[in-house]
């Protein structure tokens, strides 16, 4: 993008300067009314699935169906994720305060990761169950099955259309989603299966289908343990490559060198970065400050930053032996200018 001029540096412009920008994605700052929309909908997918769990489990216990006894517990994990996806959609409007300088914003991010492990530990439990259903197959009632299933289909369509319409940009709200969405295949898959037994009366159809909800609950348990993983652990934006962002700033007519790069997630959808720039003596420490959070926010969607804007005789670069910083972490964007004023 096109560079602002830059200013000559004055005596203010040659001291150490901090800039920070900060944005919150809609539906999570306190008192924000997307936040409580979220909300809605979500309590009103709760009701659904708790209610129609309750129907299942007597209905897989009189049919002695593994599968529908299969969907009524990833319903109970559903209805679970969804009442924690609203606690942790509490927790996070509240404001910083005390310690918390960030609030309770990972408090989605803990939700989101407590739902892809309940995922997994599902699929494991009946991935046994469904090998031992199997061997020894027990005769099942096909057509309550097939009628069971196929009510359960339009209840998750219903829950998945609620869902749907609060911010799935929020890992939290995603992992309530994909719990919903997977009882959907779930549901599908035992109404096949239902079919099946009605018609052939082929028994092992059910421990089939039990086994294809487990890759399912297995393929997005994975999914949120990985993402929920990578804010945990403050990895950069899945859509943001650090090197390359780096060596965009250090790209800046005025700027010397760029180390101390961090790019981060405070919570799903917000992404944040830092870094120590030093900057040409002639420049205002200011106003490059100002056109490297330009490029930030333009380029990269990220509006929290911190930017610490150094001239480059009053901090040597970081391979000097005067180094400003004594361990930078990270590596290193320099400058490469041939036409640089002398």
């Amino acid at each position: 993008m096109p560079q602002q001029p830059v200013q000559p540096g004055g005596g203010a412009g040659r001291r150490h300067q901090r800039g920070q920008g900060r944005a919150r994605r809609p539906g999570h700052g306190h008192g924000n009314p997307a936040a409580g929309s979220d909300r809605r909908w979500l309590a009103m997918a709760l009701v659904l699935i708790v209610a129609y769990m309750a129907i299942e489990v007597i209905v897989g216990a009189l049919a002695h169906s593994l599968a529908l006894i299969s969907d009524a517990a990833h319903m109970l994990t559903d209805a679970a994720a969804i009442a924690l996806a609203l606690v942790a959609e509490r927790l996070a409007a509240r404001p910083p305060a005390g310690g918390y300088t960030f609030g309770l914003r990972r408090a989605e991010i803990l939700s989101a990761q407590a739902n892809g492990i309940t995922l997994l530990l599902l699929a494991g439990w009946l991935g046994v169950q469904a090998v031992h259903r199997l061997r020894t197959p027990p005769e099942v009632a096909g057509g309550t099955v097939l009628v069971t299933a196929l009510a359960g289909i339009v209840v998750n369509l219903a829950a998945s259309w609620l869902i749907h319409q609060a911010d799935r940009r929020s890992l939290n709200v995603e992992g309530a989603f994909q719990h919903i969405l997977t009882d959907l295949f779930a549901f599908i898959t035992t109404a096949i299966a239902g079919a099946v037994m009605l018609l052939t009366g082929f028994d092992r159809a059910d421990g089939i289908a039990t086994l294809v909800v487990v890759a399912l609950l297995v393929r997005a348990g994975l999914r949120l343990v990985r993402e929920s993983g990578r804010i945990f652990l403050e990895a950069a934006p899945a859509d943001v490559d650090p090197a390359e962002l780096g060596a965009r700033l250090a790209g800046h007519p005025a700027v010397v060198e760029v180390h101390d790069l961090h790019v981060w997630q405070i919570t799903s959808g917000e992404p944040a970065a830092s870094a120590h720039v030093l900057v040409r003596d002639d420049c205002d420490c200011h106003a490059v400050r100002e056109e490297l959070e330009r490029v930030l926010r333009d380029g990269y969607a990220i509006t929290h930053t911190t930017l610490q804007v150094d001239h480059s005789s009053s901090t040597p670069p970081s391979g000097s032996d005067a180094a400003h910083c004594e361990a930078p972490h990270g590596p290193t964007h320099s400058a490469i200018k041939t036409d640089r004023p002398g």
